[in-house]
């Protein structure tokens, strides 16, 4: 008599056990205060007729864990943007020489060639993680801006760009976490005394 040797399949409360729950998405302090920030700059903005795209943007990169992070992330996001401005700007100078009408040339294969290694050498002297943000703001200017307009369009994102890295640096270091918390808390406890106040009055009424 032969016997059955196929493996059984494990139960399904064992195969799911080795999966990893996934925790369900929260808003925490960073979160509201990165949202402030952006929030606070598009409030800056709409009193001067003025996009606040890049200032919320420069905020939103600009806001870390704490100060240290975001120095770190702020630096490289305004850092980048100034060395690939630059770059772009002095590039694309270049190209309206040979273009003054602008347009697509096969001139801006070879100068974005140059501007992304000049962005990278330039970002390893003075600010390693500017790399990604700059070179944003290079192809952005190389390729997809007016000749009229790219030196205002560069100025105006690296004035831009500080503003909301600015406000970043603001809210981390006038509301860190501990502080915040010291606030919340004692909002809950004066708000426990008028519940504990409201409930003991009404009770005398009775």
């Amino acid at each position: 008599m032969e016997t059955n040797t196929t493996p059984s399949m494990p139960p399904a409360a064992e195969t799911n056990a080795s999966k990893p729950e996934r925790r369900p998405p929260t808003v925490g302090m960073r979160t509201i205060k990165t949202a402030t920030a952006a929030a606070i700059c598009a409030l800056i903005y709409f009193f001067f007729d003025r996009s606040p795209a890049f200032a919320c943007i420069g905020a939103i990169f600009g806001l870390g864990a704490n100060m240290e992070h975001s120095k770190l992330n702020g630096g490289n996001r305004l850092f980048g943007t100034v060395i690939g401005g630059v770059i772009g700007m002095a590039l694309f100078r270049v190209y309206l020489i040979f273009h003054p009408e602008g347009g697509r040339s096969l001139l801006l294969v070879p100068l974005v060639f140059i501007g992304t290694i000049l962005l990278i050498v330039l970002c390893q002297v003075f600010w390693v993680g500017g790399v990604q943000p700059g070179g944003v703001v290079l192809c952005i200017l190389l390729f997809n801006t007016p000749p009229e307009t790219y030196i205002s369009y560069a100025l105006n994102r690296i004035f831009d760009t500080g503003v909301g890295v600015v406000v970043a640096l603001f809210i981390n270091k006038y509301f860190p976490r501990e502080r915040v918390e010291q606030w919340l808390e004692k909002l809950w406890n004066l708000d426990s005394k008028i519940s504990y106040y409201w409930e003991d009055r009404s009770s005398d009424t009775e």
